[in-house]
């Protein structure tokens, strides 16, 4: 080590002799021999000091711009330059907004708003636009003269962009004449030029290409990750029309992304959570979403939130900036919703409510929040969290007298909604009760899921678990049960479908959860069959299309987490009746249609009336009918679920079944579907 960088070099010692080799001189060991101060300083002095001008510090570090040099920073490049169109859309100087990917992968980004200016900047006597594009800290929103609320607030966001591109071309059309400007790696290799005379434009167009210097060969922009980008800029703010346009070769085989769209969406962030919903379950007919618009836009606020049978989310925006992982806007909003839930409940009596907590009311809420602040306050360049104190205040004032009056207005669906999130509660203290008796207790023992009726056998040959839905099916599964080798877990509606789900929301997927435990043979690459609690695991649901609809869930759900479980012969389908026949005495149960004819034909051809019922579901059928049809071994019909095509064939299939792509859903019938002669059609 170089005496002068020792930490101990304060002591009188002589520097260690260094023998020289044939080898070429270490330029370590040469530094070795040279003699040192006692101190170090002429190792560190001023002529090692650099100091960085225009963007060179966005090139040399440009994690502290935009968050890093992965596919998301590079993304963010486009998230700053449509921000500042955005930004003329809300002032009200802009209607639309072109976006722009060519088959180069250059980038543009165009607005009909003021257009940046040109003019001669007094203090720097360069064109504005030169100054702005290549200068950090320079732009007209530090104070509310230009814009009451913008998403730029450090005048950084455009000359990153230009010094993170290899090429970056700006024109504006202004006062009927177009200008235009070309710049490289932050860079001007042009002068500002003035090209002409232009009618019916006006307006800012950023053309950019972003730098493989910095974002590794290959760099390309995401056509689906930008048109979804674009889509939710329309989404935040009604009064723009935002088009897209991508070059249709850019675009992969299975990508659904289309080459041209349009987006305007006057019902804002209620329109957006529709879309974003779909056909999913809904604890309230209707979403509680409206607007507070305050002059000059401090303050203006827009919600849409709904309670529904999945993971909840919350998306929250300010000034139409994405602010992921939340801040004060969001704190402001959980507030007001839980206070005014369980303000409710005290003015119907609830007692029950007092448990309530706002992760109670979060857990399965879907919302969106956009919020406009003059000169908000963000942690970091990249403006991921809201740190605006004030915004929890403009949350909690706007929000708090409707969503009142929207509970007092729909005493219906206000007291469903009050129920779903206090069972919410109930669920959450259990949990933290078990918690807390496994914590005290001296000895281990195996925690199982509270709606789970287990069988009194510990041994795993022989016991049964079925899977019922609904707490109404389980109920009478319980009553039908031998509870000596039979287990019954009901489950509450349809299950996350796990082939279109992300691993979070399978984590945090609590019936699944319950399942798991219940097993307690572990999932995919930690499954053990030894630690399989129950030889046979039965699915039984209702001989309706619901209930094959969850049979096929669930069949994904242990194909894909549990495979060696269904390879294994464990996994079976129940096959419960869908009609009763009686006629007398005699009583038989059909599976389906073609069976009950069958009966009808060869079992019931006697005097007397013959009645039929048709089973609504299993948790209408008596405990005995139940325990005689489904679940008594010596009666009942089981379906063993096997994997007879191969591996691959078989994963094609549940993907296109059941992943995220419609398309291959339709192929797949369209394949398969077998079609009706034409001669039995009444047409």
């Amino acid at each position: 080590m170089d005496d002068s960088n020792d930490l101990f070099g304060s002591l009188d010692k002589q520097p260690q002799p260094v023998r020289a080799t044939a080898r070429p001189a270490d330029p370590l060991v040469q530094a070795a021999k040279r003699p040192a101060s006692r101190d170090g300083s002429e190792s560190y002095s001023a002529a090692d000091i650099e100091v960085l001008e225009g963007l060179e510090p966005v090139r040399r570090r440009p994690g502290m711009y935009i968050g890093g040099t992965d596919d998301k920073a590079m993304h963010h490049l486009f998230a700053e330059v449509i921000d500042n169109a955005m930004d003329e859309a809300v002032a009200g100087h802009a209607t639309f907004i072109d976006v722009e990917l060519s088959a180069d992968g250059y980038l543009a980004v165009t607005d009909n708003g003021r257009g940046i200016p040109v003019d001669p900047h007094p203090k720097f006597k360069k064109p504005a636009l030169e100054v702005i594009m290549t200068t950090l800290h320079s732009g007209g929103k530090f104070d509310s003269k230009v814009y009451e609320t913008s998403g730029g607030l450090h005048g950084v966001g455009v000359s990153v962009v230009n010094a993170l591109s290899d090429h970056l071309e700006v024109e504006v059309a202004r006062g009927r004449q177009l200008y235009r400007q070309r710049f490289s790696r932050g860079v001007p290799v042009t002068g500002l030029e003035q090209l002409g005379e232009v009618h019916n434009r006006r307006g800012t167009k950023i053309r950019f290409h972003p730098d493989e210097q910095i974002f590794g060969k290959g760099a390309a922009f995401e056509p689906a990750r930008l048109y979804r980008m674009t889509r939710s800029k329309a989404y935040l703010f009604g009064g723009v029309e935002i088009r897209w346009t991508c070059d249709p070769s850019l675009i992969k085989e299975k990508d659904t992304t289309p080459a041209k769209a349009e987006f305007h969406f006057p019902g804002g962030l209620k329109d957006y959570l529709k879309a974003s919903l779909g056909d999913d379950f809904q604890v309230t007919r209707e979403i509680f979403a409206g607007k507070s618009d305050r002059q000059g836009g401090h303050g203006s606020l827009e919600w849409a939130v709904t309670w529904f049978g999945g993971d909840g989310f919350l998306n929250s925006y300010c000034n139409t900036i994405p602010t992921g992982e939340g801040g004060t806007h969001e704190a402001g909003f959980r507030n007001v919703l839980t206070r005014g839930l369980r303000a409710y409940a005290e003015l119907v009596g609830n007692k029950r409510a007092s448990i309530v907590t706002s992760e109670d009311v979060m857990i399965s809420a879907a919302g969106m929040l956009s919020v406009f602040i003059r000169e908000p306050e963000f942690v970091g360049q990249t403006k991921d969290r809201l740190a605006t104190i004030e915004a929890i205040r403009i949350v909690e004032t706007a929000i708090r007298d409707p969503f009142d009056h929207w509970l007092a207005d729909n005493p219906q669906e206000a007291s469903k909604l009050l129920e779903w999130v206090i069972a919410r509660a109930d669920e959450r203290v259990r949990r933290r009760q078990e918690k807390e008796v496994s914590r005290k207790s001296a000895v281990r023992k195996l925690r199982l899921p509270g709606k789970l009726a287990d069988c009194t056998q510990n041994a795993a040959a022989g016991a049964e678990l079925f899977i019922v839905e609904g707490d109404s099916a389980g109920g009478s599964a319980k009553q039908a049960r031998d509870r000596a080798s039979q287990a019954v877990l009901p489950l509450r509606g349809k299950i996350l479908n796990v082939a279109s789900a992300g691993n979070d929301k399978l984590a945090g997927n609590q019936q699944i959860s319950d399942l798991i435990q219940a097993l307690g043979c572990g999932t995919r690459s930690k499954y053990r069959d030894q630690d399989l609690r129950y030889d046979r695991v039965i699915i039984m649901t209702d001989a309706d299309v619901d209930g094959a609809h969850i049979a096929s869930l669930l069949i994904t759900f242990f194909y894909q987490e549990m495979p060696s479980l269904v390879r294994g012969g464990h996994l079976y389908l129940a096959v419960p009746p869908l009609y009763s026949i009686r006629q007398g005495g005699k009583v038989a149960y059909a599976r389906d249609d073609a069976h009950k004819d069958e009966l009808l034909r060869t079992e019931f051809t006697g005097r007397g009336k013959v009645e039929i019922g048709r089973f609504k579901g299993l948790g209408e059928m008596m405990a005995a009918q139940l325990k005689e049809t489904t679940m008594d071994p010596r009666k009942r019909t089981l379906l063993r679920v096997d994997v007879i095509d191969a591996e691959a064939a078989t994963k094609d299939a549940v993907d296109a079944l059941m992943g995220t792509k419609p398309e291959a859903r339709f192929r797949f019938i369209q394949e398969r579907a077998e079609f009706a002669e034409t001669e039995v059609l009444d047409i």
